[in-house]
């Protein structure tokens, strides 16, 4: 995974680009370790970060007894008045978590923004 400089420059891109931004995490999977994390006061990203590799781990676990050959793109949570979005990259073992405000943010440009900061971690 990336040095730490690269992750922090990831966080700062979002923090400066992103409208209605609330948080955005990197993590490693297998761990739940937060690498490197923003939030806007509203809610924890270790918190959130720590239950949302759980809705990971549970979603590979799915793929797995189902047979998929298959892998996340991203999974998206929509809530209702955030969205909440994971990625994670080719093999499975970091995500960036973000979440932001449905009326401030562009889901397609959110979705967007953590691939592009996927190829850059």
């Amino acid at each position: 995974m990336a040095k730490n400089n690269a992750v922090n420059d990831f966080i700062e891109s979002v923090k400066s680009g992103t409208d209605g931004l609330v948080a955005v995490s990197v993590v490693e999977v297998a761990s739940g370790m937060t690498l490197g994390a923003y939030s806007d006061g509203s809610l924890d990203p270790d918190v959130a970060s720590a239950y949302n590799v759980e809705v990971v781990k549970a979603k590979l676990k799915a793929i797995k007894a189902l047979g998929l050959k298959e892998s996340i793109d991203d999974i998206l949570i929509t809530l209702s008045s955030q969205y909440h979005l994971i990625n994670l990259n080719e093999d499975g073992s970091y995500m960036i978590y973000l979440a932001a405000h449905k009326d401030k943010a562009n889901l397609a440009i959110l979705r967007n923004t953590l691939k592009q900061g996927m190829s850059t971690l």
